[in-house]
């Protein structure tokens, strides 16, 4: 048995993943768009959206589709634990760009780096690195 993630997006899943896949180090592996399925039950204008889309980001697969009035992810997070404090503070700034902070980039108890956030695609993270 395997758990993976599987998000939805408004329409921009796609550029989300292009986004992960640059930034965060992840390799899209798979793409299928909503007009490549036979009788497609979308409007015209979503047949280059993604019906499934398949990302690994650090030996974790990361799933999604472009769903019309998807809401964003509310009390459920992508939980990133980074390498070093540069690593963490620059995924922090990018993810933040465009985005919404829950909890600014600061040491706490149980990190030397702790943040939550959600980015300007609509996924709540939470970005950890944590004593060596």
């Amino acid at each position: 048995m395997k758990l993976d993630i599987y998000l939805n997006y408004r329409g921009n899943c796609e550029e989300a993943f292009r986004f992960y896949e640059e930034h965060l180090g992840g390799r899209i592996t798979g793409l299928v768009r909503h007009g490549e399925q036979p009788n497609p039950q979308i409007p015209a204008d979503w047949a280059g959206k993604v019906l499934h889309a398949r990302i690994e980001i650090g030996g974790t697969v990361l799933m999604g589709a472009d769903i019309p009035n998807s809401e964003p992810m509310r009390s459920a997070y992508l939980s990133l634990s980074l390498d070093s404090e540069a690593d963490a503070e620059r995924v922090y700034a990018l993810l933040t760009a465009g985005g919404e902070i829950f909890m600014k980039m600061a040491q706490t108890p149980f990190a030397n780096r702790f943040a939550m956030l959600r980015d300007r695609f609509g996924t709540s993270w939470m970005l950890l690195h944590q004593p060596g």
